[in-house]
């Protein structure tokens, strides 16, 4: 029998949690990812099947003057400039989706900042 490695388990955590979270239009689920280079938010109209905003660190104008494109502090820049499009279309309430990933570090840091940037979850 094969072994599971991290990232087979984190796909299953991920599933597991689907199951419970869907976004609408009025509250979007608010996707984070990261790989180890980069950081990425989306926020999903799941009944629609919809990308209404996202943001990542691959994008120039926020990779500009960071340290590095995967860490905490990356992450902070992203979730308050995901914020900032998110309220721009009108969207002030999301479910927030750790996509299989611990709720701590970068993933913790990119809430944070996204709420203290405006966002409800």
């Amino acid at each position: 029998m094969k072994t599971k490695t991290r990232s087979d388990m984190r796909v299953i955590r991920h599933a597991r949690l689907r199951k419970k979270l869907s976004g609408t239009a009025e509250t979007p689920r608010m996707a984070v990812f990261h790989s180890l280079s980069h950081i990425y938010v989306q926020f999903i109209d799941d009944e629609a099947g919809h990308t209404l905003a996202a943001a990542s660190t691959v994008e120039r104008e926020i990779k500009n003057g960071l340290q590095g494109t995967c860490n905490a502090e990356a992450a902070r820049v992203v979730g308050k400039v995901a914020a900032e499009r998110a309220l721009a279309k009108g969207i002030s309430s999301v479910v927030f989706d750790r996509g299989g990933h611990m709720f701590h570090g970068k993933v913790k840091a990119l809430a944070e900042a996204a709420r203290e940037a405006g966002l409800k979850f």
